[in-house]
């Protein structure tokens, strides 16, 4: 487990899977190898999710597959 990612220079994207809106979004860091940091959009300065990138991925296409 990451306890101590440095995210103060990271480069934050909406998720495409947000609904688009302003306050329900999710955004995700793509520029750490190995891991996914994931925040909710309306606490930017709150604590993220760390995942691995199988994990991300394998969430992301569980998503796919529901819509």
């Amino acid at each position: 487990m990451i306890r101590n990612l440095d995210l103060s220079t990271a480069t934050w994207r909406k998720s495409s899977y947000s609904d688009g809106g302003a306050n329900n979004c999710v955004e995700v860091a793509d520029d750490y190898p190995g891991v996914v940091p994931v925040r909710d959009s309306k606490v930017p300065a709150g604590s993220a999710l760390i995942f691995g990138t199988a994990s991300w991925s394998a969430f992301v296409a569980g998503v796919k597959e529901s819509l």
